[in-house]
């Protein structure tokens, strides 16, 4: 078969070379220089498809250096410091699953907007920036912090990449904020309004004194008669605890949607931001009095009621897993609280 003429396209940097195999003209993108005294050359094949816009297209992407082929792999990236920690035994194995959930959640948000992106051009002013637009949610921001600050120093100390300084050294964080408010009764009687997660979700909370995460991801088969398995994330720990009969018959009304009581699907449970949103969206239809409120803050008020009760300290810890110093702190809200109705029934 005779070979077809050339195709008349002619570009600065662009040459046709035959293809025997295809029986056809291709275009390259081709460049030469000289390096040490020796000629180089780079032809990057245009895949136009006998198409002239979509050779035009190619063409301008090469000559402005921006086609895939040219452009060299980064290196040191975000999405490959994540990867090497999550996937270092030596730091996992030390962890417990809420604080690699914690973790988890906010490099996922790094991932999302820097994974490809080398992390020794990242600037203490950049992350100041980052820093100061999540000040609305200031534990959340501070997380963002803490969790640059630790996969910089785990980069640079167990896989000996070339950084400098921290450059999330020197911010100033938010710092804890004020302690959860307990909830007032009002608001904890206004849950029968509340959508069907965030009230199962509640009574949990409420009824375990467990973190808000430990109470989305119950599973049904961790209650079991008058009691339940529970999960002590600080500590990683499985705990047997006493499940009171008002959470049983709560759990009763539950639909069975999957393995959890709050089921994404058949195995899954919804996400604690899911859960979040969804109280967020109730709480403000209750009014600006509903604002200072969080679901931790019924964790607080679990204790409360426990105190109120009667409890020891050493009874509260082993029903809600928190600390002795925590503890001591809403007991002293609820003592209060449980003397002045006395005080003031004297008088009355």
């Amino acid at each position: 078969m005779r070979r077809p003429p050339k195709p008349k396209i002619s570009k600065p940097y662009l040459t046709w070379k035959w293809n025997p195999r295809r029986l056809l003209w291709e275009p390259y993108h081709r460049v030469t220089w000289s390096e040490d005294g020796k000629r180089k050359e780079r032809a990057l094949k245009l895949d136009w498809q006998g198409d002239q816009q979509e050779l035009d297209r190619l063409y301008w992407e090469c000559q402005a250096g921006r086609s895939e082929r040219q452009i060299a792999p980064a290196k040191h990236t975000w999405q490959e410091l994540i990867v090497a920690w999550r996937n270092d035994p030596r730091v996992q194995g030390k962890l417990a699953d809420g604080t690699k959930q914690s973790y988890r959640r906010t490099m996922d948000a790094i991932l999302q907007k820097n994974a490809a992106k080398d992390v020794r051009h990242t600037t203490r002013k950049a992350l100041r920036t980052a820093h100061d637009s999540l000040s609305a949610t200031p534990r959340k921001a501070d997380k963002y912090l803490q969790t640059v600050s630790l996969l910089w120093n785990y980069a640079a100390r167990k896989l000996d990449w070339p950084l400098g300084d921290n450059p999330a050294s020197g911010i100033d964080h938010f710092g804890r904020q004020r302690e959860f408010e307990p909830w007032p009764d009002w608001m904890v009687r206004a849950l029968s309004s509340a959508p069907a997660n965030v009230r199962t979700a509640a009574e949990i909370i409420l009824s375990t004194g467990q973190r808000p995460n430990a109470a989305i991801t119950l599973r049904f088969e961790q209650i079991h008669g008058e009691w339940m398995t529970v999960r002590d994330e600080k500590a990683g720990a499985w705990l047997e605890v006493y499940c009171p009969t008002d959470l049983r018959d709560y759990v009763k009304q539950v639909p069975i949607k999957g393995a959890h009581l709050l089921a994404k699907n058949i195995s899954e449970p919804l996400g604690y931001d899911a859960i979040e949103r969804a109280f967020r969206t109730w709480r403000d239809s209750l009014g600006d009095n509903a604002k200072p409120f969080s679901l931790h803050g019924l964790r607080k008020l679990a204790i409360i009621r426990l105190a109120e009760a009667g409890c020891s300290d050493a009874e509260i810890q082993a029903v809600t897993g928190q600390s002795a110093e925590m503890v001591a702190f809403y007991r002293s809200k609820a003592s209060r609280k449980t003397l002045s109705r006395a005080a003031q029934k004297r008088r009355e």
